[in-house]
């Protein structure tokens, strides 16, 4: 026999999933939907213009397979005049031409084609590399503007505090129970929380409309919370290396020290020269004489060929420095950017635990002017105290989130964009 589960203890199971269903934090708060991110970084300038030089190299690497190997055709006439010892002079007309081209030596069209597939390679890394800096630059503004809405709203609470307690105060006075000058405190405190809330406005509208101008399309929605920043996971070394199997500007170095290589390469071979072939017919003496021959052309190589292919081979070492230089920068970085985000998330919780604590004595100086054991200044440095702490622990709290979202998007975990090199937008 079946046992049947009762039907309320069914319902409460329903809404207790459902529950827990909806409140289900994503997995980058506070940040604007990947796939959003994605489209408009996309459809950025910047990236565009990665994009079409991708279409650039792609023709310069046709180009390098076909050689400029071309025929050539040559065409002449002249004028012969014959002195016979004995008769008349004779003159004859005669004309000639030959078709010629010059042979690319064997290895060579293979180094040109391996050279041009080396500088797609790099022109899809530097797609990639658009992207990122774009996600970074993204980034930046994104929580530049949280910044500033988050401490517009912080002084509006603030400023909703003071006034509150101003009418409290000039109730108080008319009814004879306060005196002037904690009126003129109360107004003078007002005004300066709105003079700061003005000062804040005009910084959030400035950086609202910094974000739309560099990102357009991307919506401003003012998140309902601040989502509490999570810990960094992993060990440093974990973390660097992570960010250099997937750096962009290392890759690049790398690709152009494989283009310099190949370059010196290319040089190196091109110090015997290639030779050119050709066909070629004339006819002399008003037709009597028919010729048709072939030749071949050599020229001699000179001391440019080398100097030539020594420059080059001195590129490839000057790219080979200039890719272990970046390395070490990247790495450098990397471990700077995880120290940072690891120290962020203490900084802010340190920054919480003094906001409680003013925000604490605050109430407490609040309750004691209520009583009459306390002035109207010390209530008004207690609150100007805990509103800059308040202020603060909100704008760490913001720093901490944003320093473990550049990690992550440095090591190509958040808003990965470019799993394809190369994608036709």
């Amino acid at each position: 026999m079946k046992h049947r589960r009762p039907p309320a203890l069914c319902l409460l199971l329903v809404l207790a999933l459902s529950r827990s269903a909806g409140a289900a934090e994503p997995e980058t708060p506070n940040l604007p939907p990947a796939e959003l991110v994605a489209r408009v970084l996309r459809a950025s300038p910047m990236v565009q213009a990665a994009t079409h030089q991708i279409r650039v190299e792609e023709a310069n690497r046709d180009r390098l397979v076909a050689g400029s190997y071309e025929w050539n055709l040559r065409l002449g006439s002249q004028q012969r005049r014959s002195k016979p010892a004995t008769g008349t002079d004779e003159r004859f007309t005669e004309w000639n031409a030959a078709i010629e081209r010059p042979l690319r030596l064997p290895g060579k069209s293979a180094a040109d084609a391996e050279l041009g597939a080396a500088s797609v390679s790099v022109a899809e890394t530097a797609r990639g590399d658009a992207l990122h800096e774009g996600s970074r630059n993204l980034l930046k503004t994104w929580f530049a503007w949280l910044k500033e809405t988050t401490a517009a709203n912080q002084w509006r609470e603030q400023v909703a505090l003071l006034r509150k307690q101003t009418t409290a105060i000039q109730r108080r006075q008319q009814l004879g129970d306060a005196a002037r000058l904690e009126s003129i405190q109360g107004s003078a405190a007002l005004a300066q929380a709105e003079a700061a809330l003005a000062q804040t406005e005009v910084r959030q509208r400035i950086a609202a409309d910094d974000l739309r101008r560099r990102f357009p399309g991307l919506p401003l929605d003012e998140p309902t919370r601040i989502a509490t920043p999570l810990p960094v996971n992993g060990r440093i070394e974990e973390w660097v290396e992570s960010i250099l199997e997937h750096s962009h500007e290392l890759e690049l170095a790398r690709g152009e020290t494989q283009i310099a290589i190949l370059q010196a390469g290319r040089s190196r071979r091109d110090r015997l020269p290639d030779p050119s072939v050709g066909l070629h017919v004339a006819r002399e003496r008003a037709g009597e004489d028919q010729i048709v021959g072939a030749y071949i052309s050599i020229p001699f190589p000179g001391s440019g060929r080398s100097a030539s292919s020594a420059a080059a081979l001195a590129s490839a070492e000057a790219a080979g420095s200039r890719e272990q230089a970046a390395n070490q920068k990247i790495s450098a970085e990397a471990a700077a950017t995880f120290h940072a985000a690891a120290a962020a998330l203490a900084t802010w919780q340190a920054g919480r635990a003094a906001a409680e604590q003013l925000n604490q004595a605050a109430e407490m100086t609040a309750r004691a002017y209520q009583l009459g054991e306390g002035s109207l200044n010390d209530l008004l440095v207690a609150r100007r105290l805990a509103n800059e702490a308040e202020l603060n622990a909100r704008l760490l709290q913001l720093e901490a989130l944003e320093s473990r979202y550049r990690l992550m998007l440095d090591a190509h975990r958040l808003w990965v964009l470019d799993e394809e090199k190369h994608a036709n937008d």
